[in-house]
């Protein structure tokens, strides 16, 4: 394709900023997937006119290439997102430190398995019930996002949009689980500071009740699960995945696009019918969240084509070279601006400064070409997952765990609020993290 004026890359900013900003100056307005398929059409129409007409055949090709990577995108986004919406924790833990401590863990694993928005609804209310007798509650949801929204989701493709991605791209399936001591570092030192805060926070609320509240929570409901065949679909799933990306009875040769959007969306509609109504009421389940991404990524998977194909040409006009300089650069825009392009917009430069075309598995090509590379995604890839929980703005569970917690009763933080958390808690320990991976 020819050079990438500069006039291209307008839709993409001007999209990503609607995303950031109208929900805050516009909440009601925002509130209407169909407002917010207007807007993801009006951003995108002009990228997909500048392709078939600047472009012709090369354009519309370039256009495909978009819709199946959003085609596999939404569909394991919506598998994972109707299977989960079908199983139902009952019950409650004790809503002590510790209890909540190990949920909290137990949510860091379980998002590597149905991702960090799954992990989040399956949750979110669990912590809620079992906190129910206390009165001060917004950091429960806020270390909540920290970790089971966000943190968690670095070990596999299916944890994080971002790295499902880059597996569509050519990371290896396996690839990501080498980033654990990442991982360990920051989710468990997350967890020790959510301990000793929770333990502050209810010794304090025990100190001005006069009364023990400690035991109070203590008490708790038997827990069980609810909807366990949903669990099979969920291995279904995992295991779709893994086949088509390791070209599994296809001599070892990825599985031709359809063949696993199509499994999972028989999982997850399997899934959906075999699920009582019931268990859906219980989770509040409702296809709005789904419908909303979709109609979102749509704009995005099309607008962000010219910015791509530019940044990958200018690579080395951005003066971004090393681990450390992408860590932060990608961590910057994952913050504000959603976490999934921002893992493709540096995962392009990166390219661009090897010289590789944003062309079919093309961060396979950038692993294999050796050097730094495997470090430079080791940091784009972490960064795009730990940094998305920054602001509310950075990882879609975000605002949908905030809201799930404000419909609870709880007065969460606004968005300078929460930041005002992430900046004391989140910012020092990604320091740490870069001078322990990641070379400047």
């Amino acid at each position: 394709m020819r050079a990438v004026p500069l006039w291209t890359l307008a839709p993409f900013a001007g999209l990503l900023f609607s995303i950031a900003l109208l929900p805050l100056a516009a909440p009601r307005f925002w509130e209407s997937n169909r407002n917010k398929t207007i807007v993801s059409a009006t951003f995108g129409l002009p990228i997909v006119l500048w392709l078939v007409i600047a472009h012709g055949a090369a354009g519309w090709t370039e256009l495909g290439h978009r819709a199946t990577e959003f085609s596999s995108f939404i569909a394991l986004l919506g598998a994972l997102y109707v299977i989960s919406g079908g199983i139902y924790l009952r019950g409650s833990l004790a809503g002590t430190p510790l209890a909540n401590t190990a949920l909290l863990g137990v949510g860091a694993l379980l998002a590597n398995v149905i991702g960090t928005t799954g992990a989040s609804v399956v949750l979110i209310r669990p912590l809620l019930r079992a906190n129910q007798k206390r009165e001060r509650k917004a950091h429960l949801v806020v270390f909540f996002i920290f970790i089971v929204s966000n943190c968690g989701g670095l070990l596999t493709p299916l944890g994080d949009p971002p790295l499902f991605l880059g597996f569509l791209k050519g990371v290896p399936f396996e690839w990501t689980l080498q980033l654990w001591p990442e991982w360990l570092l920051v989710n468990g030192a997350l967890l020790v500071i959510f301990n000793f805060w929770d333990q502050i926070v209810i010794d304090r609320e025990e100190m001005e009740k006069a009364e023990a509240l400690l035991e109070e929570v203590q008490h708790h409901e038997p827990l069980g699960i609810s909807g366990r065949r949903n669990l099979a679909f969920l291995a279904g799933v995992v295991a779709t995945i893994y086949s088509s990306g390791s070209g599994l009875g296809n001599g070892g040769v990825p599985w031709p696009f359809g063949l696993a959007e199509g499994l999972m969306l028989a999982l997850a509609a399997a899934s959906f019918v075999s699920t009582s109504r019931e268990l859906h009421r219980l989770n509040v389940f409702t296809w709005h969240p789904i419908l909303e991404v979709a109609a979102l990524f749509a704009g995005i998977f099309v607008a962000m084509t010219p910015a791509l194909l530019y940044v990958n040409e200018h690579a080395a006009s951005f003066g971004i070279a090393s681990p450390a300089h992408f860590f932060w650069a990608t961590g910057v825009l994952s913050s504000f601006l959603d976490n999934a392009p921002a893992y493709l917009t540096f995962a392009a430069t990166a390219c661009g400064l090897d010289g590789i075309p944003l062309e079919g598995r093309y961060l396979a090509t950038y692993l294999a070409h050796g050097g730094d590379n495997a470090e430079i995604l080791a940091a784009i890839s972490t960064s795009a997952v730990f940094m998305g929980a920054n602001t509310y703005l950075g990882n879609g569970p975000n605002f949908m765990v905030k809201a799930i917690a404000e419909h609870s009763g709880i007065r969460m933080p606004s968005f300078f609020g929460y930041m005002a958390y992430s900046g004391a808690i989140l910012l020092p320990l990604f320091v740490l993290v870069t001078f322990v991976f990641f070379r400047a």
